[in-house]
């Protein structure tokens, strides 16, 4: 009896149902349609507006908080917290507690716009979800925190 070579299994196969795979083709589809609506409806590119809304929501931060909550690294928060800075949208003001940090806060224009962006959110996060039912949608919801703590904990 010969040995016959067997062929290697498809690759691709599984690839397409991994977790990492399904999370990256759902963040490409996502972030195409972003891209459109960010200017259209905050006069923002797609990573300013997310920017704002994290400066927003968290408020005041660090250009290192900002790097942690928008999943930056640290030298792509402090370029989009200085664009926002430049068009007036956010403020930056010396730390209270550490001279040599800065924080970075909302001005009145730059909470309208973060009105508009949160306002956004809601609707494309609504949008993706519209295919759940809301037990699935609070399933979903603990299914991510899970492997969130999962991921941080590995």
């Amino acid at each position: 009896m010969t040995d016959t070579p067997q062929d290697p299994p498809a690759p691709n196969a599984t690839l397409e149902r991994t977790l990492s795979y399904r999370l990256h083709l759902l963040h490409k589809l996502t972030d195409q349609r972003s891209q459109h609506a960010y200017p259209r409806e905050t006069g923002l590119s797609l990573s300013d507006g997310r920017c704002l809304a994290t400066i927003g929501s968290f408020e005041p931060v660090s250009v290192k908080d900002l790097a942690e909550r928008a999943n930056l690294d640290k030298g792509q928060a402090s370029r989009a917290a200085q664009a926002l800075v430049g068009q007036g949208l956010v403020s930056k003001q010396v730390s209270p507690h550490d001279s040599r940090a800065v924080l970075l806060a909302l001005t009145p224009a730059g909470r309208a716009v973060w009105a508009r962006t949160m306002a956004l959110i809601e609707r494309r996060n609504q949008e993706m979800l519209a295919c759940l039912s809301a037990a699935e949608q609070a399933n979903l919801s603990e299914l991510f925190d899970r492997l969130i703590r999962q991921a941080r904990a590995a």
